[in-house]
């Protein structure tokens, strides 16, 4: 999707997570040293378990034409499509086990995918789009790109500038953005029951925008 494609939430969120959606398709226009590291900066920041911050990231430049190549190859041809047009491809590692006694952090995805969330924010902030990927070849990735035993492949990342709204044809990325409502993936004390929010507070929050007092749960 192209940036500015908002989504139209139920009640208003950070102007920035509205605007952010998945690119697949870039301009020509490159990503800058500063934005870059700043994106990479967001994701340092990240929490994690025990601090741990299992995340790695392999990134290459389309000018860096080796790397690049490689990232690009252990990619699913439907993805290599699109993706090649990407000024910077970044993949996503994560460290299997904690690294202060070597016990399996299964956790680590999920961090991976808190600084991903950070990396992803900051760049939708500085008006670039990104293209998250789950469809690679892990084992082709770590063959490729020297990744270690106990660090495991998680996804990539293709970064850049939209292209030009009429550069994107294909129409699944034309239609609106949606989710599923809160009330199918948010329960109350127990699994499937629904969550009940105080009227009064919701009301005002739509109205405007901010929270007026604490929220409670009936």
């Amino acid at each position: 999707m192209i940036i500015g494609n908002i989504a139209a939430t139920d009640v208003p969120i950070h102007e920035v997570l509205a605007k952010r959606a998945s690119a697949h398709a870039f301009g020509e226009r490159p990503v800058t040293t500063g934005e870059l590291r700043a994106v990479l900066e967001a994701a340092r920041w990240a929490a994690s378990s025990f601090n741990a911050q299992p995340w790695r990231f392999l990134v290459a430049r389309r000018e860096d034409t080796k790397n690049f190549e490689n990232i690009l190859s252990v990619l699913l041809p439907i993805n290599r499509q699109w993706a090649s047009s990407a000024p910077v491809l970044i993949v996503t590692v994560a460290r299997v086990n904690y690294p202060h006694n070597e016990k399996p952090n299964r956790h680590a995805w999920h961090d991976v995918g808190l600084a991903t969330g950070n990396l992803m924010t900051q760049a939708a902030a500085l008006g670039l789009v990104t293209g998250p990927m789950g469809g690679f070849d892990p084992t082709a990735a770590r063959e490729k790109l020297h990744i270690p035993e106990g660090w495991e492949p998680v996804a990539v990342i293709a970064l850049g500038y939209a292209a030009d709204a009429n550069a994107n044809s294909d129409a699944r990325y034309a239609k609106p953005r949606e989710r599923k409502p809160l009330a199918e993936m948010v329960f109350g004390g127990d699994w499937g029951e629904t969550l009940q929010f105080a009227p009064e507070n919701e009301k005002s929050y739509k109205e405007t925008g901010k929270c007026q007092t604490h929220s409670t749960i009936q």
